[in-house]
């Protein structure tokens, strides 16, 4: 599949990419600036921002023994330009993001039987993959502000107000990357009770006083209406400068496609399969996946020549992204009373709690998945690109297109079944399984009884997905299975599958020395309604207050 308007410029760290643009799915903006789609996060017309072009990275292999902040400098030079962040700050904010990472691989990979590998990303501060994008995120608000402020005090200061939805890791994640930032206030959403204890704690024991923590009553897909509704609004939007930590961010996404890169190589290194994994060699990736963002990013490094054979997307029991790779069809199913609002909070909501089944894995407990849409603008390219070869008329269509499947959504909760074409493009990359409660727990089982390896329940999720793909390719393929969070993260889960287990302790096996005592510290949060104005007047009155103090 050709991308959009690829480029053909080396992969070097002194050829850069000499002024990447980016524009919106919906087809209304273009022309951005990589720090404008960083600072603004969702674009003015609703869409989330995507690279005019996808860099080919043609001296992939040069990279094979490079560290990850080696390598991350490598793949974000192709898409930052020197002339925005120049390459020695580049470093410097990447050498800083992954600092703070337990293991020196920062995201070591392990190999767990025959031709099956698991990428463990819950290295970083909070134990849970976001870590690793929100890290340098958190880095790139700071130094795009000092910027910004320089020589300036008071209100002539430019203040950005950080606004996102978490279905657990991401509120960790990003407050761990923002707080106690300068110029910076930020707001995180989530589902009043539908977080696991640990994940709460971390969110809600962050005392800092630019962080803010509100208990939505509702599910995650709520909160993330919430917030893309506050980005809708044109009056918070003049007055606080919102910013995006949530994957519409295109810098998480980014951030991202290092890991692919980086566990490829590593399972290149490390190859324990006869005949060993060589490079060259094609294997398939499997990922958990709610929202889209992390399988994502393995779609972009696909895309920049890295090889990779398949990327098999695992669900739970909320199989909106099965079902499409199924049927063709993007669709909440009746028989849940489920209607989707399409990013903005109305009457939907209520359908939404009824349709959001609650499973073992909470964080893909997700009904409308906001990273699809990034997909589905490249899958309606390469459609329009079919029928006629101008490029400035196929991104227009695609947005277009977007736009049209979008409003279907938004009105009848669904759109499809989609042309054969971009089902057969879709099918051309991703595979797609579902995975029960009961079939989480087996995994986890089976994998403490046979390798004393204890799997959080997400992971859980994509091993067992990963072992059914090995069972259709054999074991001449290799399969690197994503590891999104720390098992101690998900006690519930693990504790039930594990429970009966001999010689089994939860405190002496799992659980590390940073949450031991977590939920017993002080705690601030502010219970809020599911309305998104009474949010926004909540988000203002805070800024206000810390503004004031300061």
């Amino acid at each position: 599949m050709a991308t959009n308007g690829t480029t053909d410029g080396a992969s070097n760290s002194t050829t850069h990419t000499p002024s990447q643009r980016y524009l919106s799915t919906r087809g209304e903006d273009s022309g951005f600036s990589f720090e404008e789609v960083v600072l603004k996060g969702l674009a003015s017309d609703g869409g989330l921002y995507i690279p005019e072009e996808i860099p080919q990275a043609q001296n992939w292999r040069s990279w094979k023994d490079l560290s990850f902040a080696d390598l991350a400098f490598e793949i974000l030079s192709l898409y930052i330009s020197p002339s925005e962040i120049p390459p020695q700050d580049l470093k410097a904010i990447i050498d800083k993001s992954y600092s703070t990472f337990r293991s020196p691989e920062t995201t070591p990979l392990v190999h767990l039987n025959d031709n099956l590998y698991l990428l463990e990303l819950f290295h970083g501060p909070t134990f849970a993959f976001k870590d690793v994008a929100l890290q340098f995120l958190g880095n790139l608000f700071e130094y795009f502000l000092v910027r910004k402020n320089e020589g300036k005090v008071g209100k002539d200061r430019h203040h950005l107000t950080v606004v996102g939805a978490t279905s657990g890791d991401t509120g960790s994640a990003a407050i761990y990357g923002l707080r106690g930032k300068k110029d910076v206030s930020v707001f995180i959403l989530h589902p009043k009770g539908r977080v696991s204890p640990i994940q709460e704690a971390q969110m809600t024991t962050v005392l800092d006083k630019n962080v803010h923590n509100l208990a939505v009553t509702g599910t995650f897909d709520d909160c993330q209406d919430i917030v893309k509704a506050l980005f809708a609004d044109k009056d918070i939007n003049e007055t606080h400068n919102l910013g995006a930590v949530n994957s519409i961010n295109w810098a998480r996404i980014l951030a991202q496609i290092v890991y692919y890169f980086h566990s490829y190589f590593s399972l290149v290194r490390a190859s324990k399969t006869s005949p060993p994994f060589r490079l060259g060699e094609r294997v398939r990736f499997v990922v958990p996946t709610g929202n889209f963002g992390d399988v994502l990013a393995g779609y972009f490094a696909l895309r920049m020549g890295l090889p990779i054979a398949k990327l098999v997307i695992a669900t739970n029991e909320n199989d909106i992204l099965h079902r499409f790779w199924t049927t063709g069809r993007y669709e909440i199913h009746s028989s849940q009373g489920a209607a989707a609002t399409g990013g903005l909070a109305t009457d939907g909501a209520k359908a939404h709690e009824e349709g959001v089944k609650e499973t073992l894995s909470p964080a893909m407990d997700i009904l409308v998945s906001s990273n699809f849409e990034r997909l589905l603008w490249f899958l309606a390219y390469e459609y329009a690109a079919g029928a006629r070869m101008d490029n400035e008329w196929n991104k227009k269509q695609a947005g277009q297109e977007v736009s049209a499947w979008l409003k279907e959504l938004k009105s009848a909760g669904g759109f499809g079944p989609v042309q054969r074409d971009v089902l057969s493009s879709a099918r051309t990359d991703f595979e797609s399984e579902r995975v029960s409660d009961s079939q989480t727990i087996d995994t986890i089982k089976d994998f403490y009884r046979r390798k004393g390896y204890v799997l959080d329940p997400h992971s859980a999720v994509g091993i067992a997905s990963a072992l059914r793909s090995v069972g259709r390719t054999g074991p001449e393929v290799s399969h690197i299975s994503l590891s999104t969070a720390h098992p101690a993260k998900f006690a519930g889960a693990v504790e039930l599958a594990l429970k009966d287990e001999e010689g089994f302790d939860f405190q002496t096996k799992v659980l590390p020395a940073e949450f031991a005592d977590l939920e017993n510290q002080e705690k601030r949060v502010t219970f809020v309604e599911n309305d998104w104005q009474k949010v926004r007047e909540l988000v203002k009155h805070q800024v206000e207050e810390e503004l004031r103090e300061e």
